[in-house]
């Protein structure tokens, strides 16, 4: 495995309507087109086989896009981007889930999503129980579950992707201790396999438990970069 993401005066754009709603490029052609802000300015980094770093700052400051931007959710605006690995990733915990299908339904959906076949879904039904520990839940309606349960459904499908890069933004903060101890497991097992992990959070004592290093954004730039305890540190003495 070498994984590996190197980011390149990295932006990304959205454009919006007049009502001030992000609209998509073709769409603000075809009407009167608001303003276009930047969620992500100029973003610079490197991140080698290994590694798991923090993303942290402010709601707003471009984490998220970033994160997304990495997991191909986002192209690129200007800059270069380059990934090598397969990525697996939990960014919104209601990410493409439906709520009246229960959650074998909703796991199958979700891995079909994330590039399986339907066989290959089917096949790995009883590792994704296993993982997000459910139980019985596993077959009633989302609807009925609460938000750390549906962050776990959505890990154990994209741990299950067998991912060298795992992308995480806030949603593991959604989930209890226990659930938590095993994102960190497998966080540092992926890491010892040559894999990366990238998470964002405002959970501080989690993110130091699984990165060593921490990448500060502000205003859509990476402003420090180093050490997690002092990078996350100077963060918030400066609050």
């Amino acid at each position: 495995m070498r994984a590996h993401i190197r980011c390149e005066e990295v932006g990304v754009r959205f454009q919006l309507d007049r009502a001030r709603n992000v609209v998509t490029p073709a769409y603000a052609r075809l009407v009167r087109s608001g303003e276009t802000v930047w969620g992500l300015e100029s973003a610079t980094l490197e991140v080698k086989p290994g590694e798991a770093i923090a993303l942290v700052g402010r709601s707003g400051s471009g984490k998220t896009t970033l994160l997304r931007a990495l997991a191909g959710v986002l192209p690129a605006d200007r800059g270069t981007l380059t990934i090598t690995g397969r990525i697996g990733s939990l960014l919104a915990i209601d990410a493409g889930l439906l709520s009246r299908l229960t959650g074998t339904e909703n796991a199958v959906l979700l891995s079909v999503l994330a590039g399986m076949t339907r066989k290959q879904a089917a096949q790995a039904l009883p590792r994704i129980r296993e993982i997000s520990g459910l139980g019985a839940a596993f077959e009633r309606p989302v609807s009925a579950w609460s938000q750390g349960m549906r962050a776990r459904l959505g890990f154990a499908v994209a741990d299950c992707m067998q991912p060298d890069i795992l992308l995480l933004d806030e949603v593991h903060e959604a989930l209890d201790h226990e659930f938590r101890m095993v994102i960190e497991e497998r966080a540092h097992a992926l890491k010892l396999d040559g894999g990366i992990v990238v998470a964002a959070g405002h959970d501080h004592g989690l993110l130091e438990r699984v990165c060593e290093r921490a990448v500060l954004i502000e205003g859509g730039r990476v402003v420090d970069d180093g050490p997690v305890d002092r990078v996350a540190g100077d963060y918030v003495a400066a609050l």
